[in-house]
């Protein structure tokens, strides 16, 4: 039901994280994700620890989902010196290609623990429904 469209960002996620380079909006960081069927819906999870929800933005034209993210740099204050910042910044995005048995028109999202979840039902005309055979007789009835 999903597919993804780039199969490079997963070597682009990783050279970033070992050079410690933070996505720009013109080059954002692929965040990671997990999709799956839970019964009559397709639910994806996305890893956005300590991003808020105003930072966060879903958009769906025709069937491809897009999820965009920026975690900013938090206030420390003055007088502080960082020590170690391994946490990255900056933008973060992904796209899915959603398959034409999703209901793009009535997804959920929720957002609990740094992570995204969005809901997407299946369709009803992609569901597996029965077809009833009518029944006819082969006799003509003559009327007088």
């Amino acid at each position: 039901m999903l597919m993804r469209t780039d199969p490079f960002r997963e070597m682009d996620r990783i050279v970033q994280q070992l050079s410690g380079t933070s996505g720009t909006w013109s080059k954002p960081s692929v965040m990671p994700m997990d999709a799956y069927r839970q019964g009559e819906e397709y639910v994806i999870a996305f890893d956005l620890p300590g991003v808020s929800t105003d930072a966060i933005d879903i958009d769906v034209e025709r069937n491809m989902l897009t999820v965009k993210a920026e975690r900013r740099p938090t206030g420390k204050g003055d007088g502080v010196q960082m020590e170690l910042s391994e946490r990255p910044l900056g933008v973060f995005s992904r796209q899915v290609m959603l398959a034409d048995t999703l209901d793009t028109e009535r997804i959920e999202a929720d957002y609990d623990a740094g992570v995204l979840t969005l809901r997407i039902p299946i369709a009803e005309r992609a569901k597996p429904r029965k077809i009833s055979i009518g029944r006819t007789d082969g006799h003509k009835q003559i009327s007088s």
